[in-house]
């Protein structure tokens, strides 16, 4: 039922901003749509089209709540002259609800040029990709408090834009694109890793991801970049299935069955990557998605070409300073070169303000203490990383790995 509603929201909200123009008004309306699916469908069983049935109830409060803000409006008389189109006043259910997929034009819709970039992704990750105000704080190391404002903000400046509900062309779409990618990355990399609670992996996010995605790609196969973040999503959600136990415990990759790596996906996501690195100088998410070829490519741990590795984190690190892309050279040097090589990297990583805090430093750190036969510095590292990480599956796991070093 969870994952159902949370396949169909985005939907919904892009059929309802489509028929009525009202961003923030149609989000409120949504979850309520969704809060009642949850209380009656249990119950009283799935309806036959279900995303139908939210549309209809959710236009049915949206026209409410509508027709209640014009209400408000006018007895204030502080916005003349504001009335609403009578087809917005149209009961939705006296109207077949629309079939499209609106989503994807939903998602280039949130990144209006009008919104800051991190405006942009916050306001996509609530909307389109179903995060949680807290999840999207913690994704911007932010109070809770302070993302609300501010995703509250951007639906304003959406409503207020006065931009149709269509999908930009040319130049428009252009100066969007970058931003939809970051975003489609973020809830990716949310799904598969989560920030926090008890599940290592959030699986519906990662899926709708790499959906949309695909989307995406349809429309500009073209891309590179799109082709390489589509590739990069599928090289490394083809490992899902091997990366946790029956228990739920994280199974790091090194010790991961490959023979339950999805081979399907690694196919698709090599020769993408293929197809795609001969036709110019590679982005990020193309050089990204070569990383992971490397690793899916590998017939074992022990196999990988961990040269090859550091050599395309390189070209990487020219892209921008980015201190999780130094932390994964760093991890990459000490694999190809020795802990010993790869320790002073990670000092320069952990100076970095923005890594302040972050359990992924410790974490590495205990990892190359542990290489380099220093298992109690090591051990120490492990237990400050566990008490860093909010992820449950992960706690344990840095635990684990510190138990095992000594009591």
């Amino acid at each position: 039922m969870e994952d159902l509603l949370r396949e169909l929201a985005p939907r919904v909200l892009g059929a309802l901003v489509r028929q009525y123009g009202n961003f923030a008004t149609a989000e409120d309306a949504v979850q309520e749509a969704l809060l009642a699916a949850a209380g009656q469908w249990p119950k009283q069983g799935v309806p036959d089209n279900p995303g139908g049935w939210l549309i209809t109830v959710a236009s049915r409060r949206l026209t409410d709540l509508l027709r209640n803000e014009q209400a408000r409006r006018r007895r204030e008389e502080t916005v003349a002259g504001w009335v609403l189109p009578e087809q917005w006043l149209s009961p939705a259910a006296d109207r077949p609800p629309a079939d499209a997929d609106d989503t994807l034009i939903l998602l280039f819709l949130c990144c209006h040029p009008a919104l800051p970039g991190t405006a942009q992704i916050a306001l996509t990750l609530r909307a389109v990709g179903g995060l949680s105000i807290a999840e999207i704080g913690r994704a911007f190391l932010v109070p809770e408090a302070t993302m609300a404002r501010r995703i509250s903000r951007a639906k304003h400046r959406i409503r207020d834009s006065g931009l149709p509900f269509a999908m930009p062309t040319g130049r428009e779409r252009a100066a969007r694109l970058a931003a939809v990618l970051h975003v489609l990355y973020l809830i990716f990399n949310e799904g598969y890793v989560s920030t926090a609670g008890p599940q290592l992996q959030r699986v519906e996010l990662a899926t709708e991801a790499i959906r949309l995605t695909q989307l995406l790609h349809r429309l500009l196969p073209d891309d590179n970049e799109v082709s390489g973040l589509l590739a990069l999503m599928l090289l490394t959600d083809a490992r899902r299935p091997a990366r946790t136990g029956p228990d739920g415990r994280l199974i790091p990759m090194a010790e991961q069955d490959r023979r339950l790596w999805r081979t399907d996906d690694i196919t698709e996501g090599i020769a993408l990557i293929t197809a795609t690195l001969p036709r110019g100088v590679p982005g990020p998410y193309q050089l990204q998605a070569a990383i992971a070829a490397v690793h899916d490519e590998a017939p074992s741990a022990d196999q990988t070409d961990w040269p090859q590795i550091v050599g395309l984190y390189e070209l990487l690190l020219r892209h921008g300073d980015n201190p999780v892309v130094a932390l994964n050279h760093t991890v990459a040097v000490a694999m190809a070169r020795g802990p010993l090589a790869a320790l002073p990297l990670l000092e320069t990583v952990a100076a970095d303000p923005r890594m302040s805090g972050d359990h992924r430093v410790h974490a590495v750190r205990a990892h190359l203490l542990e290489l380099a036969g220093n298992p109690e510095a090591a051990r120490e590292q492990y237990l400050e990383a566990a008490r860093r990480t909010p992820s449950l599956p992960q706690q344990r796991y840095l635990n684990a790995k510190a138990g095992r070093l000594g009591p």
